[in-house]
């Protein structure tokens, strides 16, 4: 089953500094009809603009991805890490049994994000950071993995048993993708048009996936979009 999640219907916040969609329940919008899908608990599309960012703060038992889409985001926390994240580069961050951070946008331009919460399988893990940096070509018609399980592929593993890819598809062109029994797919139309099997999603449009075996994702227009795969809910 295919449930297409036009953008022009999600909750928008605009705090001056900070423009949000909320895919989910999160802050200002109270939705208790939408407050997750399966283990993916946020998704917020985020523009920061230059110069401005979100100031320290706490986060306990969640894990925390964050992808840059344009621009830079610079991270600094209360386990010492600190570094400039760059367009296509990925973040995560294990809260665990807590940690402060920040997330600042100190360039003279806008950036873009999304910022990805799942619930973790167990509370009161050890906090944990990391990223991983990507050249274009690594999601250039193709789809990159940029997040798994502990047991899988991806070179940020987190706890809970997820996947999560990315791609920038050109004008035309097609990828499928299988999907095993008993999982499913929320999938993000970051930027472009693409049709999933034959649905078109267009700029910050999103679906839910669920009970199918294959999808087609075919650009029509060039097309960069990201999918997280988990348990069926």
């Amino acid at each position: 089953m295919l449930k297409k999640l036009d953008a022009k219907n999600m909750f928008v916040s605009d705090l001056g500094w900070l423009q949000s969609r909320f895919h989910f329940s999160f802050a200002e919008y109270r939705n208790l009809d939408n407050m997750n899908f399966g283990v993916l608990r946020v998704l917020n599309d985020d523009i920061i603009q230059a110069k401005q960012g979100f100031g320290k703060h706490p986060h306990k038992n969640m894990e925390i991805i964050s992808y840059v889409v344009d621009g830079e985001l610079t991270h600094q926390d209360s386990m010492g890490n600190k570094e400039i994240l760059n367009a296509g580069d990925v973040q995560y961050l294990s809260a665990g049994t807590g940690i402060t951070h920040s997330e600042m946008n100190d360039s003279d331009k806008k950036s873009r994000l999304l910022q990805i919460w799942i619930v973790p399988p167990k509370n009161s893990t050890e906090p944990i950071y990391g990223s991983q940096k990507y050249k274009k070509e690594e999601s250039s018609n193709r789809l990159l993995n940029i997040v798994s399980s502990q047991s899988g592929d991806a070179q940020i593993k987190i706890h809970q048993d997820v996947n999560i890819f990315v791609s920038k598809l050109e004008k035309d062109k097609t990828i499928s993708v299988d999907i095993k029994e008993n999982r499913q797919i929320y999938f993000v139309q970051i930027e472009g048009t693409s049709t999933i099997n034959e649905v078109e999603l267009n700029h910050a449009d999103a679906m839910e996936i669920t009970k199918e075996s294959k999808i087609d994702i075919n650009a029509i227009s060039d097309s960069h979009f990201l999918f997280i795969e988990m348990k069926e809910s």
